[in-house]
């Protein structure tokens, strides 16, 4: 029955092309566009983003991590745009082996990205020993709710594994190599071993984000469920359901920061 649904779920435009493919690409672009709603609720990310981005006030790059065909740096030409593969990106880059100097970056943003990273434990080193004091970590990423934890543990293709023990998953060559849980178990489960092992980062912020409207919208990947001339009613929705963003919120935005005092992580050999 769920693979009958994530099936006719699937928007058309994607199911005749591999997942992570070229024309995978193209035609979730061409979603993107094609949906209003979903728009609206990537401006409000990465408003977050670059919100959290412009307050350090130490100079340094700005660098989003898997960052596809961004739309990011559409807002914000300076950022450099790197991902795993080439592709339309300034930069092929690891988020395990950063291509930057010591204290040389004021902020890394993600957005659907933290939970794809093999080694969170290796990034988190690799960003301590990169972001300037005062840098950040601003991301936006899958949430723990018992609405979420159904979505993507029976819904969304990808993993969501509450339950692991480890920070790490074995990397393979697909866009589905990833645990969903990543930022709850790291943040908030293993929150007393975070704070041992990264004494640099403070867990500055997190921050429930809209999730009727792009629920409904089906992002990227999914059917819309929106009739047309009620996309302002979907998205008013948005804050009369507010009250019940602890129980059904998809995404959250956090926000780790470099304390102003830490010293550098020393660099790799």
């Amino acid at each position: 029955m769920i693979a009958r649904i994530k099936s006719w779920a699937t928007h058309p435009l994607l199911r005749p092309h591999p997942l992570g493919s070229a024309e995978w690409f193209a035609a979730q672009s061409r979603l993107f566009d094609e949906k209003p709603l979903v728009q609206r609720c990537y401006a409000l990310w990465y408003q977050l983003l670059l919100n959290d981005a412009d307050s350090v006030q130490s100079p340094g790059a700005i660098v989003e991590l898997g960052s596809g065909s961004s739309r990011l740096k559409l807002q914000r030409p300076d950022i450099i745009a790197s991902d795993v593969v080439p592709g339309e990106v300034d930069l092929v880059a690891d988020g395990r082996l950063l291509p930057f100097r010591d204290a040389s970056v004021k902020a890394l943003l993600l957005t659907h990205v933290f939970h794809h990273i093999p080694d969170v434990a290796a990034f988190l080193n690799e960003a301590e020993r990169i972001l300037v004091p005062g840098g950040v970590i601003s991301m936006v990423d899958c949430a723990h709710t018992p609405f979420s934890r159904f979505f993507f543990g029976r819904i969304h293709p990808e993993p969501y594994r509450d339950d692991a023990q480890d920070w790490s998953f074995p990397p393979g060559n697909t866009m589905l190599d990833s645990n969903q849980a990543l930022t709850w178990i790291v943040l908030e489960r293993d929150r007393p071993r975070f704070e041992r092992d990264h004494p640099a980062f403070t867990i500055e912020r997190r921050r429930w984000l809209p999730w009727f409207s792009y629920l409904l919208s089906g992002g990227v990947n999914l059917r819309s469920f929106v009739p047309p001339g009620c996309q302002s009613l979907v998205r008013a929705a948005d804050t009369l359901l507010k009250p019940l963003d602890p129980l059904c919120a998809i995404h959250w935005h956090r926000t780790l920061r470099k304390r102003s005092g830490a010293g550098l992580r020393p660099a790799r050999n």
